[in-house]
C-alpha cells in the first residue's frame, strides 16, 4: 500500500502579467499563486543608490583623470570602477522606471 496522494493532472497557471517574459513555463515551485515582490522595498533602494552610484562614477573618473602614470592604485583600476559605478546607476535607473511603471498600472492611474 502506499501512502501518497492520488496525482491530480495540474493546469498551467494564467500569468497575471503581460509581455514576453511573463510566458514561460507553468509554476514548478511550491511558491504561492499570489507572491509578490517586495515593491516598495526596491524603489526605495533605487531612489537611494542611484544618486549614489552617479556621483561615485563620476568621482572615481575625476580621479582617474587626474591619476599620474606611477600612481596607486592605476588609472585602468579607476576607470574599471567608475565603469562598474555607472553600470549600477543605469541598472538602478531602469530599475526605479520599471517599479514607477508597475505601481502607476496597479493603482490604476495609467488610465
Amino acid at each position: 500500500m502506499s501512502t501518497e496522494p492520488p496525482a491530480r493532472p495540474e493546469s498551467p497557471a494564467p500569468r497575471a502579467r503581460s509581455g514576453t517574459l511573463g510566458h514561460g513555463s507553468p509554476r514548478t515551485g511550491g511558491e504561492p499563486v499570489t507572491a509578490r515582490s517586495a515593491m516598495r522595498l526596491r524603489l526605495l533602494l533605487s531612489w537611494i543608490f542611484l544618486p549614489v552610484f552617479m556621483a561615485a562614477a563620476a568621482c572615481f573618473a575625476l580621479w582617474a583623470a587626474g591619476s599620474g602614470p606611477g600612481d596607486s592604485p592605476g588609472r585602468a583600476v579607476l576607470v574599471t570602477i567608475a565603469a562598474i559605478c555607472a553600470i549600477s546607476a543605469f541598472l538602478a535607473a531602469v530599475d526605479l522606471s520599471v517599479l514607477v511603471g508597475r505601481l502607476r498600472r496597479e493603482r490604476g492611474a495609467g488610465d
